[in-house]
């Protein structure tokens, strides 16, 4: 029984539903105290066409995991290093990991509560700059890609490394974009806190505490 794998696919799907109740939850919260339900999708034209490539990524995360578990041999199953000793340790270490993305997500989500968004919309957005937010300003997007790396050392296979790769700049470009439209919403006090935090890990600070 392959354990690791069956935990990091039954992670990343839990991962996947959340996202989704997620969406629910928001658009019910806010149609309780607004006109209209929150827009939470992809109206943008940029996040538009990443969200025409992230949907297959995601089935292909959710999927790849759980093909890896019945097949054998490239290019859906796990390559025969897997089987080494020094190997399968680093599966169980980077399943710990996947399951820590996990319940950190979660936190965050729900820190974020009716302002979390799918993707950059005109709905009004508290700026969230404590808990995990006050060291880093994409927090659920550092945890996502560590997540996908925790899934490409657990599941190796050349399919999940192209779409943990794809994943990864997609996570990217989609933080930069979120950037330059909150720096227009929230104007100086935004630039305040894109100087104080990193993107995606925490910045260094000087003996003096200043951040490097």
């Amino acid at each position: 029984m392959d354990i690791p794998g069956i935990l990091v696919a039954v992670t990343v799907a839990a991962y996947w539903f959340g996202v989704g109740a997620m969406i629910v939850r928001v658009r019910r919260q806010s149609r309780k105290h607004t006109a209209r339900a929150a827009d939470v999708l992809p109206r943008q034209p940029l996040e538009r066409v990443l969200g025409l490539v992230w949907v297959p990524l995601v089935a292909a995360w959710v999927t790849l995991p759980w093909l890896a578990l019945s097949r054998t041999g490239p290019p859906f199953g796990l390559p025969a290093f897997t089987l080494v000793p020094a190997y399968a340790a680093l599966r169980y270490a980077a399943t710990v990991v996947a399951i820590a993305c996990l319940v950190l997500t979660v936190k965050s989500w729900a820190r974020m509560g009716p302002h979390w968004r799918m993707a950059v919309t005109d709905d009004e957005q508290a700026l969230i700059t404590d808990g995990m937010f006050a060291r880093v300003r994409h927090p659920i997007y550092a945890l996502s890609i560590l997540l996908m790396v925790a899934t490409m050392v657990v599941v190796p296979t050349g399919p999940m490394v192209a779409v943990g790769a794809a994943h990864i700049v997609l996570m990217v470009i989609k933080a930069h974009n979120e950037e330059r439209h909150l720096l227009v919403k929230h104007g100086t006090s935004y630039a305040a806190y894109v100087r104080r935090t990193g993107r995606f890990l925490p910045r260094s600070r000087d003996a003096d505490g200043r951040s490097g």
